[in-house]
């Protein structure tokens, strides 16, 4: 509480704390009902969702089980798929798959907005206060830092070109009708890192913004314009983040509806408008400062542990993971099994027309052009090769394709000796130039006359 002092120090008069709530008009019922159905939809959203709250574990998370970030809805996946029987009549199981759009998550969507519902009900009934300046407050930090986070997460995994990595070098092989939507957008994003790096710094500059109260509503806009590219994006190639794209978008909404009548004004009507003002956590700055720092370093926490994060993932399956010794595209020239050349026919089943060796694992192209992934062992020191079926779920064991020994006689040439599919084979390759490629060779000109298409 502060003070308004004459020159001769005479207190004159208190000085009113204008957050206190007393000071607060009422809001209309449409406004109070709205505001209890936020706070229980999308406080219960951003607490289940999977990752949301995963990422304030920062530094920490890398020593947390790998299934950690799905502890949540583990934990509701015998709630969920109750409902999922008795509700809609579907088996909805929760996969480790990376999908956010999973039947089961659908279920835990409409689970939470009946139970939002009920809260509301009850809270309605129970409660007959007639503004929530305060509770609001804190309403709009949770969710803020909830958005700070995503924003932070995604934008790092692009800044660390790790979302959309660069093509893999089976996909130089593949025809472009082959590709799913979502693969057309991921090898488009991964095809110009700088390109992924401009929208992961928009990502996370909104994130960084929004730690703070006093650039939110920059930061909600600058996240607004993101996130709704990436819904517009995830909705028309097809890709399995509907769910989670459209909330964030959401929660930009939210954020913003206290200052639409300030932004309508500046960015529509051309009118002056007053200064933002966020409602106030605590009654005295003192507690006010803290709660800034606080912010500030919870920002800070989460910004470490998604670059901690970022360049893992670079290391391990990105731009920075070690490459395999024969990495690279290998054309097969001759093909001899059970002591027979087999003729480069497209109808011949046995023959290869290519063997990959990428970061990820290897992948040989059969005569008729389909590719079948494989996993790769490299002996470089024992100049041995094995290579082995992939296994379709990750308990189950792979079965052993085949074992050569190999030669290079130099080191664009690779001849491999030994038992494919219990069989004597010997197989003659030479290394394809990967920047014979045009995606890869084209590279940037200023001056262009005409349109390369080709």
């Amino acid at each position: 509480m502060g003070a308004i002092v004459s020159p001769d120090r005479t207190r004159i008069r208190p000085q009113r704390d204008s957050s206190a709530e007393g000071d607060n008009p009422s809001w209309n019922s449409i406004t109070r009902v709205a505001f209890r159905m936020c706070v229980a939809y999308f406080g219960l959203f951003s607490l289940v969702f999977a990752q949301i709250t995963f990422v304030f574990t920062g530094l920490a998370g890398q020593w947390l089980p790998d299934d950690a970030i799905l502890w949540q809805m583990k934990t509701l996946d015998p709630v969920t798929s109750w409902v999922g029987r008795q509700v809609f009549g579907i088996d909805a199981v929760l996969h480790d798959s990376g999908s956010g759009d999973q039947a089961v998550i659908w279920v835990l969507v409409f689970c939470l907005l009946v139970v939002a519902a009920v809260i509301t009900g009850i809270w309605t009934a129970l409660d007959r206060r007639s503004e929530y300046t305060r509770p609001n407050a804190w309403f709009l930090v949770f969710i803020r830092l909830c958005l700070a986070g995503q924003m932070i997460f995604y934008g790092i995994a692009k800044v660390i070109p790790t979302q959309m990595p660069s093509p893999p070098l089976a996909a130089l092989l593949q025809p472009y009708g082959d590709f799913s939507p979502m693969s057309v957008l991921w090898m488009q994003v991964g095809s110009s890192h700088p390109y992924e790096i401009l929208l992961g710094c928009a990502e996370v500059l909104g994130g960084l913004l929004l730690v703070l109260a006093r650039t939110a509503t920059l930061g909600a806009m600058l996240s607004l314009v993101s996130l709704a590219q990436v819904f517009v994006l995830n909705m028309t190639f097809d890709v399995p983040v509907k769910i989670l794209s459209f909330h964030l978008v959401l929660l930009c909404l939210v954020l913003l509806a206290p200052q639409t009548r300030r932004l309508a004004n500046v960015l529509v009507l051309e009118r002056p408008s007053e200064p933002a003002t966020q409602p106030r956590l605590f009654r005295t700055q003192r507690a006010e400062r803290i709660a800034t720092t606080a912010q500030i370093f919870l920002g800070i926490w989460v910004l470490i542990g998604c670059v901690q994060i970022g360049w893992d993932s670079w290391r391990e399956y990105g731009g920075g993971a070690p490459k395999p010794s024969l990495y690279g595209i290998w054309n097969v020239t001759d093909f001899d099994m059970d002591g027979a050349a087999l003729p480069p026919l497209t109808t011949e089943q046995n023959r290869w027309q290519r063997l990959v060796f990428d970061t990820d694992g290897a992948t040989y192209q059969r005569m008729d052009g389909s590719r079948v992934p494989i996993e790769a062992v490299i002996d470089r020191d024992a100049r041995t090769i094995v290579l082995s079926e992939r296994a379709q779920e990750t308990s189950a064991q792979p079965s052993q394709l085949a074992s050569f020994t190999f030669e290079q006689p130099d080191p664009d040439r690779l001849i491999l000796r030994g038992q494919l599919s219990g069989r004597p084979v010997t197989v003659f390759l030479d290394e394809l130039n990967l920047d014979s490629f045009p995606l890869r060779n084209r590279g940037f000109h200023w001056v262009q006359d005409y349109p390369y298409f080709h």
